[in-house]
């Protein structure tokens, strides 16, 4: 009887029993916070009220999705050196993030992006083309943790039957809409800040664990990764394992670290997370508690992708029900058994959970901030409780439709999904938010130019790439329409977004030099920014 078997008759009440009680502690917390959630600021940017120290550990819980703790661990674990190359990847982004976006970011907008895009624009066309951004970029991130956690439900659970994983889904879906429902940002800021906690305490332990089998000598356990895998295991100390040495899967892997590293700045759920804070200057420090909380944590996946490789075996990951996201609840049940693995599977899940927390409410605060009030009520909505009020029914349509969208996907390969989500932002919001913050020339039509238009070649490139079709990976096997070459698409089309939005501003007379100067003087100063709301 092989693991993943032993794994399938493991104890799924003790991992629900250990799921339900950190849901329980955080709808206890949640609860308290909404007390405190009164107004819009309240509701979207937590009343511009938590340290640099607690943002800064609630978007490492935000930024440390299912893909990062399952996904990397797993890409590991059978491909070795290119699948740590995603940790690379996910850390070195945050350098744009905290060198050109979080300071200014913060001095300049309110709750959403489309503050900042539109800030010296013709307001109506531009916020709406950052909410259709953020909505599109949301869904597909929501899409596919959703998505990912059916297929953690049939290992964790032992739930094989797809009404069971349906169910799940719905479950997961509907404890985050309470989140967002009542606690606003400020309940889930806190559900990130214990999402964080325990998942890096949880990696953490592992390591070390880990790290013990092996005398605490890193050597020795790529040794026995390599010697596990038999003839062939040097490869996973190489690179090229998982992309080849052909000139297209070069491409395509440089195409992809483009997608990840400029991704991250151009996350809305990530953006937003600057507005909790009470000063650019903690929006700054935020950054930095992040860089090294997520950089540790990436350095743990090292450890545990090489060691589910030594002590479960690639063969035994790849055939379990989740795939390659099942190395690291299979390397902690072959380390502590059951109970370890109903631990782990609870940080799983609440992973998942905070992770759609986050992207709800980033969607829910731009429809309501950007569409509602500035596009549909033309800026002139005095009501705020009207605003809030409609960002909690927003919560709930995208909740329910997450929920859809994630029972359709189940069993569906979701990788593109998440790479779909950084290359939409990488190529539709980067692009803008950069122009806007450093070139005086940008204008409306330059704006609508680039976030459209990066958008559209973007999704337009994924759809016809072998991501999608024509290959033994894709979404969908059974046929072949693709005709682009490469799975993701961000070498193409974020040049072709930085070059739209040239054009546009270039071939557009229409420019206002002084509301740039204010916006330079506000973003690099602090002058005028939102500041913190007392309770």
């Amino acid at each position: 009887m092989n693991l993943a078997q032993n794994v399938e008759g493991s104890n799924p009440w003790l991992n629900i029993g250990i799921f339900s009680l950190f849901v329980a502690i955080t709808l206890v917390i949640v609860f308290r916070a909404s007390r405190s959630s009164k107004t819009a600021v309240d509701f979207y940017a937590a009343g511009h009220s938590f340290t640099g120290a607690q943002n800064g550990v609630a978007i490492s819980g935000d930024y440390l999705s299912a893909a990062s703790f399952l996904g990397i661990a797993g890409a590991i674990a059978v491909n070795g050196y290119d699948g740590f190359l995603y940790s690379i990847g996910f850390l070195v982004a945050w350098l744009i993030a905290l060198l050109l976006v979080a300071e200014l970011l913060r001095n300049t907008g309110k709750y959403t992006m489309g503050d900042v895009l539109s800030f010296r624009m013709r307001q109506r066309p531009v916020r709406a083309a950052a909410a259709t951004s953020t909505l599109v970029v949301s869904f597909f991130y929501l899409l596919a943790q959703m998505a990912g956690a059916g297929g953690l439900v049939a290992l964790l659970l032992n739930i094989d039957s797809k009404a069971g994983q349906a169910l799940v889904i719905a479950v997961v879906g509907i404890v985050m809409i309470v989140y967002v429902i009542i606690g606003g940002m400020r309940g889930t800021t806190w559900v990130q800040i214990i999402k964080a906690a325990l998942l890096i305490t949880g990696a953490f332990l592992m390591t070390v664990w880990v790290l013990g089998k092996f005398g605490f000598n890193l050597s020795t356990l790529l040794g026995a990764a390599v010697e596990r895998v038999g003839e062939g295991g040097a490869k996973l100390l190489d690179p090229g394992n998982q992309y080849g040495t052909s000139g297209t899967s070069k491409l395509d892997f440089v195409s992809l670290s483009l997608a990840l590293v400029l991704g991250t700045a151009g996350l809305p759920h990530i953006l937003m997370r600057f507005y909790t804070v009470p000063t650019a200057k903690e929006a700054r420090k935020s950054v930095v508690w992040a860089i090294w909380l997520i950089g540790i944590f990436y350095l743990f996946t090292l450890v545990l992708g090489y060691g589910a490789g030594a002590l479960v075996g690639a063969d035994v990951i790849t055939a379990a029900p989740g795939g390659v996201n099942s190395a690291a609840p299979l390397l902690a049940y072959a380390l502590g058994g059951t109970v370890l693995m109903g631990i782990i599977a609870a940080v799983a899940f609440a992973t998942i959970l905070a992770v759609v927390a986050g992207l709800t409410i980033t969607a829910s605060a731009s429809f309501a901030h950007d569409i509602y009030a500035n596009v549909i009520k033309k800026g002139a909505a005095d009501d705020k409780a009207a605003e809030v009020r409609v960002a909690r029914i927003t919560a709930l349509v995208i909740g329910a439709v997450a929920i859809g969208g994630g029972i359709i996907a189940n069993g569906q390969n979701i990788a593109f999904l998440v790479a779909l989500a950084f290359a939409v932002a990488a190529s539709a919001n980067l692009p803008t938010i950069l122009y806007s913050l450093f070139w005086k020339g940008f204008n409306t039509r330059g704006a609508l130019w680039s976030i459209y238009g990066g958008l559209i070649v973007c999704v337009v490139l994924i759809i016809f790439s072998p991501a999608v079709s024509g290959g033994e990976k894709s979404m969908f096997t059974g046929v072949d329409f693709h005709w682009f070459p490469l799975s993701n698409p961000g070498i193409v089309s974020i040049p072709v977004a930085f070059l739209l939005g040239w054009i546009g501003s270039k071939t557009s007379k229409e420019s206002d030099e002084a509301k740039y100067a204010e916006m330079e003087v506000r973003s690099l100063t602090g002058a005028h920014a939102e500041k913190a709301v007392a309770h």
